[in-house]
């Protein structure tokens, strides 16, 4: 029989074994398809390997003993990553580790957080077997609070060896807080000296205490409350008074000694609420509730008032199997989530106690700690054997699975986990603390952005579609969705091959775009569809960059079915060019007329225009025109072909009744073309202009961009409607505390003129207030780094350079919103400088109101762009490093770029980040503090009057004082009543030195005035009553020896009263050696 069995187990074996080999050679089969389908190389023939013929193949190698799911499971591994290591346990359902199944699920890319990415940090006290058991974190100060099992807390009385349980930050009294098995430590963590001096124990506790925390109260500045929870299911609210730390010690006890509390002198109130330990107590501050978890099956989690601790009234109780070891309260989602050693994570709603809302499964081991990250709702709970899980809150799905994988047999648990909001990192304590970033974090910071491959010439929006159109030097034309960063679609070589794309332009409607290239060549562009629809061909005599466009823009035609494109060449030339429905090609229908200053000694001079009769021209919003000659008009004398005179940027206003065009060149003169008055003006011409000198840099006085600021009716009337209704919020909720932050006048600065009445009516008032049309001016961008502001006459309003943290930069580009409320600069090294000129525009233009807000570096190079997006209240600027980028306008916080994988928030975040290629923080520059004349709060000390003293009698003195009480001392001196307040010296004073240089620079330099001690006490007065009544017998005098005799007793009576009932001398003067 027993060679029998052998022979049946041997055959067993054999055959397992050979079931082996060839799953073995399945595998193998199965990882050469899956590595040829995904180099594309692989040819579908009758082997090929699905997962039906998978699975069919493993049930005949092991028969029923497999599940199907553990087959799905290993064959997705295959598929996801056929170079992962495998063992043929896994098809059984025994993996390595609890994440091996679902690692291969998921792409580093779409990883919440990125493990490879993880910082490990060792506890500072360097103690062995020592391991974190509480983690706490304090935004509003920004640094993390750590309690190790045996920390330095505990060496703070070396009587007491307990192990410490928990902490927190005290936020009114500003110590930390500590909880051990019998005590309370409360820590003065900014106390400078020894530590064992800093803190106070209170003691003694009638339970175990396992965990603490802190009861927000900000209605008491100098009282903090904790919960704590113990052994015995007790739940205890402690409360901290300021006056309770006070140091109480004499000199003669130790202070160490001092600092240890009686427990009974606090007000404690406790109910007991579970029958098991209670693990964990938090105050939820949204629901102003606090919640205590246990062991205990009945009474799992408890969440109710605080009042509930100090009466018998039923609370709210949740049950679960086993109780529950954690939980965490997520705002946005109004969740409760509790994890346990059944594995599993119910989500309860705070109101309904009797079922959970949800069930997340997965873990294999007890969850020991969960934390939330409520701005991208994500639940990650951690188990006893280190795996963490990353779950959505919202869908319910399971995001990520890693394991912490390091460390020794002692180094097994983690008993403490939080998530910094600020920084987006999860951080966790055992015997180290390791910190998790998460993915996006480093996407942001430690990826170069990029979303062309070359420079980037040109950049433009489409408020109507809500896109952005950029183009490189590539010539490829990308169109991106703003509220993503996705690009859309993207067109190669549109101008043909080798031809770069140096301009582009949107028309108002936003339905059309147009293209210019360095041949001179324009295109016009369906935006929707991307395809093409007009063509300015090349020129035949054109050579090459004679005729290449630097900057387009569409023109408002009064026609339908027409188009008008201002195209500037880089040769200075200025064109019209025209598209009409039924032509086939678009042409240049007139050129404008090269104006060359005319030189005169006090004022600029104005050139006549006259409007052609060409009837092509005559309706166009800029008509055709020719300088009117004149015989007079004196010539200047200088060579033009050294003189660079260039137009190198324009600027175009047609609306309100303006028809002009402001035009900048390379020398720095500014010319305003006036198409109603037919004039040309030249604005502004420095006075080295047509200087040469081989010496100076050419581009010296170079322009770099030109920009009318001007606000119309429409805009008037929008502002005036923002501020009544913002006043009107102001009025229902005045008396209320209101918080300015994400709301939009922190940007755009709307300044009201005087109050509203309630009385005035608002159509009124817009109505009065629109016919308030001011002039426009001219803001310009200058080669040397300044930004100045120009009216139309000529006049400088403004001359100031950016504040940034370097010297002057080159200004590259302006940009302002729709109402000019704000104005944005470009500068070579990629700064971004945000102005409010809201008030500013207002005559008489005053300086002070131009302000510059913030300014912070976007890109390590030159910026060609920069757009504002008034309803995200985002910036978007575009370098010649390839990347778009987007910026919070407020703050300047980054973003994102558009090309990005993640779609990016445009909402406001509290994470600060910086791209890679930037390390310079945001320069806020604050408003100027108007002089306010202040009342003086305090008031000079008395000083000495000399020339008081010598007008003060002793006799003087005698019907001033009071008659002395008993016990009582006098101190109504002669000096005393000589001191005076100083005297405001009008002339400098004379510099002495004096003092004494042994008594210290303070006490050496004053006055000291030594009064002669009696040399026995025999000749002292008695004190109180029977001073008094000497005092009035020798009034009366005797009748004996006459009038001399009386006379002579009163002076000596005068003398002895005058004279200080006791020495006090030592006690207002120092002893001074002789």
């Amino acid at each position: 029989m027993e060679n029998t069995k052998d022979n049946s187990s041997l055959n067993e074996y054999n055959n397992f074994t050979e079931a082996l080999k060839k799953f073995g050679k399945l595998v193998e089969k199965t990882v050469i398809q899956k590595k040829e389908e995904r180099l594309g190389t692989y040819v579908k023939n009758e082997d090929f390997i699905d997962y039906d013929r998978f699975y069919t193949a493993v049930w005949d190698l092991f028969g029923p003993e497999i599940k199907a799911q553990d087959v799905k499971s290993f064959y997705r591994k295959l598929s996801n990553n056929p170079d992962a290591p495998i063992d043929w346990c896994e098809i059984f359902g025994y993996f390595l580790s609890e994440e091996d199944a679902l690692d291969s699920q998921f792409d580093e890319e779409n990883l919440v957080f990125l493990i490879s990415r993880k910082q490990r940090i060792g506890l500072a006290s360097g103690r062995k077997r020592d391991v974190v058991k509480c983690l706490v974190k304090i935004p509003q100060m920004d640094f993390l609070i750590t309690a190790t099992q045996k920390g330095t807390i505990t060496v703070f009385n070396s009587q007491d060896t307990s192990w410490i349980t928990g902490c927190d930050y005290l936020s009114q009294l500003k110590r930390v807080v500590a909880v051990t098995e019998r005590t309370i430590i409360i820590w003065d963590y900014k106390a400078q000296g020894n530590s064992k001096d800093n803190c106070f124990i209170i003691k003694p506790m009638d339970h175990c205490l396992l965990c603490v925390c802190v009861v927000p109260m900000t209605e008491h500045l100098c009282r903090d409350d904790i919960l704590m929870g113990d052994d015995g299911g007790f739940v205890n609210r402690f409360t901290l008074n300021s006056d309770d730390f006070g140091f109480k010690q004499s000199k003669n006890k130790k202070k160490l000694q001092s600092q240890i509390l009686d427990a009974k002198t606090f007000k404690n109130v406790k109910r007991k609420l579970h029958n098991d330990w209670v693990m964990k107590v938090k105050y939820v501050q949204p629901l102003n509730c606090f919640g205590s978890c246990s062991l205990d099956s009945t009474h799992s989690f408890v969440l109710d008032s605080l009042k509930r601790l100090e009466d018998n009234v039923p609370v709210r109780e949740f049950s679960m199997p086993r109780g529950a070891n954690t939980f965490i309260y997520c705002l946005k989602a109004n969740l409760i989530v509790t994890g346990g050693d059944d594995k599993i994570l119910r989500l309860w709603h705070p109101n309904i106690s009797t079922k959970p809302v949800g069930k997340l499964v997965g873990h294999m081991f007890s969850i020991t700690e969960l934390v939330i990250n409520e701005k991208d709702q994500h639940v990650i709970s951690l188990s006893s054997a280190k795996v963490f899980r990353v779950w959505d809150i919202q869908t319910l799905s399971l995001l990520q699975v890693f394991h912490d994988n390091q460390g020794g047999p002692g180094d097994m648990q983690i008993y403490a986990m939080i998530f910094d909001y600020n920084h987006g990192v999860l951080i966790t304590g055992s015997s180290v603390i390791d910190m998790y970033p998460l993915t996006r974090m480093i996407q942001d910071t430690k990826q170069i952005p990029h979303s062309h491959d070359r420079d980037i010439n040109v950049m433009v929006f489409n408020k109507h579609f809500h896109q952005l159109l950029t183009v490189c030097s590539e010539s490829i034309i990308k169109v991106w969705e703003v509220e993503t960063g996705h690009q859309i679609y993207q067109i190669f070589d549109p101008h043909g091959s080798n031809i770069e794309v140096t301009t582009a332009a949107v028309d108002y409607s936003g339905f059309v775009f147009a293209t210019g290239a360095y041949n001179g060549t324009i295109k016009l562009w369906d935006f929707g569809s991307g395809q093409e629809m007009k063509m300015l061909i090349e020129g035949k005599d054109w050579k090459d960059d004679d005729h290449c466009l630097h900057q387009i823009t569409f023109l408002k035609a009064n026609e339908k079915h027409q188009f008008l494109i201002l195209a500037l060449e880089y040769n200075g030339k200025m064109k019209l060019i025209q598209g009409r429905e039924e032509d086939p090609l678009l042409s240049v229908i007139w050129e404008l007329p090269e104006v060359v200053p005319i030189f005169r000694q006090e004022k600029k001079d104005v050139i006549l225009l006259a409007i052609t009769s060409n009837f092509k021209t005559k309706n166009l919003p800029i008509p055709e025109v020719d300088l009117v000659p004149d015989e007079e008009r004196k010539s200047v004398s200088f060579d033009s072909s050294k003189v660079n005179m260039e137009v190198t940027c324009f600027d175009v206003l047609l609306t309100e009744g303006y028809s002009l065009l402001a035009t900048a060149t390379v020398n720095g003169i500014i010319v305003l073309w006036n198409f109603v008055l037919s004039t040309v003006t030249e604005v502004h011409r420095p006075e080295d202009a047509y200087v040469i000198d081989p010496d100076l840099d050419p581009e010296r006085l170079k322009i770099n961009a030109i920009l009318f600021l001007f606000r119309g009716s429409a805009c008037i009337r929008r502002m005036s409607e923002e501020s009544i209704t913002s006043s009107a919020q102001s009025e229902s909720t005045r008396g209320g505390a209101l918080s300015s932050k994400g709301s939009k006048s922190s940007i755009h600065e709307v300044d009201l003129k005087g109050e509203i009445n309630t009385g005035t009516k608002i159509g009124q008032l817009l109505q009065s207030t629109v016919t308030e049309i001011s002039p426009p001016i001219v803001a310009t961008a200058h080669e040397d780094g300044h930004l100045r502001i120009w009216n139309m006459e000529g006049n400088l309003l403004k001359d100031m350079l950016p504040f940034t943290k370097h010297s002057a930069i080159s200004l590259t580009t302006l940009h302002t919103d729709s109402c000019s409320r704000i104005l944005l600069a470009g500068n070579m090294e990629g700064h971004i400088i945000l102005w409010s000129i809201g008030s500013f525009l207002e005559p008489p233009h005053e300086e002070k109101k131009f302000k510059q807000l913030i300014a912070w570096r976007g890109h390590s190079l030159r910026i060609v762009g920069v757009l504002y997006i008034e309803d995200k209240q985002v910036v978007i600027t575009s370098s010649v490093d390839g990347s778009i980028r987007v910026w919070h306008v407020r703050n300047g916080h980054y973003c994102g770029y558009f090309g990005q994988r993640r779609t990016f928030n445009l909402s406001q975040q509290t994470d600060f980040i910086l791209p890679c290629d930037v390390n310079e923080h945001p320069v806020e520059v604050k408003e100027e503090s108007k002089y306010i004349e202040k009342k003086q709060g305090y008031e000079y000390p008395l000083i000495f009057d000399r020339e008081k003293w010598k007008k003060m009698s002793s006799f003087s003195l005698l019907f001033r004082r009071p008659t002395p009480k008993p016990f009582e001392v006098n101190q109504e001196f002669k000096f005393f009543k000589a001191l005076a307040s100083p005297k405001i010296r009008k002339s400098v004073l004379e510099s002495t030195s004096t003092g004494n240089r042994e008594a210290g620079i303070i006490f050496g330099s004053l006055p000291i005035y030594r009064v002669p001690s009696p040399t026995s006490l025999r000749f002292l007065p008695l004190i109180g009553a029977d001073a008094h009544k000497e005092s009035s017998e020798n009034f009366q005098g005797k009748r004996k020896g006459g009038r001399v005799q009386h006379l002579q007793t009163r002076r000596k009576s005068l003398r002895r009263s005058l004279t200080p009932g006791v020495n006090l001398t030592s006690s207002f003067f120092p002893v001074i050696p002789k």
